[in-house]
């Protein structure tokens, strides 16, 4: 039996310069079960394979959209039946907010073969598990219908300033780090000084936020998470352990400026601002005016006449790499 199946995604932009030593370095182990996709398509059929070798931990080797595919078809396919192993996934997307969230950062090799170490010495102590959030219209996600499944949606304008990011600042070849960083002063200086043009992200729009049984937010937000991770953005850890949490920051230039560094000096979310609104539940609709959402790297839009619903689910096993 593999004590570890990983599923790599060779067209993942990280996957370009690292597979090479991925596929070397499974070579060597006889207790790694290792399948490679063409595309993300195949990654429901991968899966009904893994199943057969009955691995310890399932590994993924991709980036957002591949990490998001790979949870939509464990929670819809079943190939596990209701013993599904814990999943871990390797840090080499752009952003690493799961694996971060899940202890595995910097060279995804030796966070590899921290996973196999753990399965080799097994792997009950090290599971912990995450509610995901299923993503549909109004309408969809009750009957036949497959919600996508993911852990960190971003909407209002960290969803432009993320599409800026992509289309604007990557193009560029900095490494992913600096990349931000320039996204980040791009948005705060466009926001401080009212500043607009092609060359900075765009005024979000306004957009409307639900919970149910917790009232409504309506207007214009710098930031819109639903997560479940423990982890948000910049070093920010959230309060409350499990469920959908939802953070909305209101588009004004000092309470942006305020988030951040009560972000940065781990305040944010702990203590009460003035424009962070904070807020948790089972099920969050998000309306607005061709305003979109990215859910683990995948775009969707909602109008005013079809809503983004997000529910929560069931738990699911991950691997955390950290002690």
């Amino acid at each position: 039996m593999a004590r570890v199946a990983l599923l790599s995604n060779p067209r993942s932009t990280g996957n370009r310069a690292l597979l090479p030593r991925v596929r070397s370095f499974c070579a060597q182990r006889s207790d790694i079960f290792h399948y490679e996709v063409e595309d993300v398509s195949q990654i429901g059929e991968a899966l009904r394979t893994i199943a057969r070798v009955k691995p310890a931990v399932l590994v993924v080797n991709g980036g957002d959209g591949t990490v998001q595919t790979t949870l939509t078809e464990l929670h819809h396919g079943g190939w596990f039946g209701d013993t599904p192993p814990p999943v871990a996934v390797l840090p080499n997307g752009k952003t690493n907010l799961i694996a971060l969230d899940l202890g595995a950062e910097g060279d995804p090799i030796a966070a590899l073969e921290r996973v196999l170490e753990i399965a080799r010495e097994g792997v009950e102590k090290h599971v912990i598990t995450r509610e995901l959030i299923a993503l549909s219209h109004d309408g969809e996600g009750e009957g036949n219908a497959r919600p996508v499944l993911g852990m960190f949606l971003g909407g209002a304008g960290l969803a432009d300033s993320i599409l800026f990011c992509r289309q604007k600042v990557y193009p560029l070849g900095l490494p992913n780090g600096f990349s931000h960083v320039l996204t980040a002063l791009a948005v705060i200086a466009s926001l401080i000084f009212g500043i607009r043009a092609a060359f900075l992200p765009p005024r979000p729009g306004h957009v409307k936020v639900s919970l149910m049984r917790q009232g409504q937010h309506q207007g214009r937000f710098s930031l819109l998470i639903v997560t479940t991770l423990e982890r948000m953005l910049i070093g920010t850890r959230t309060v409350r352990q499990g469920g959908m949490k939802l953070m909305l920051v209101d588009h004004r230039p000092f309470t942006l400026v305020r988030a951040i560094f009560a972000g940065v000096s781990g305040k944010l979310g702990r203590q009460t601002m003035n424009g962070v609104h904070l807020g948790e539940g089972d099920e969050i609709r998000i309306e607005g005016v061709r305003s979109s959402v990215i859910l683990d790297g995948e775009i969707f839009s909602a109008d005013k006449d079809r809503a983004i619903v997000l529910r929560q689910t069931a738990p699911v096993p991950f691997l955390r790499l950290a002690a």
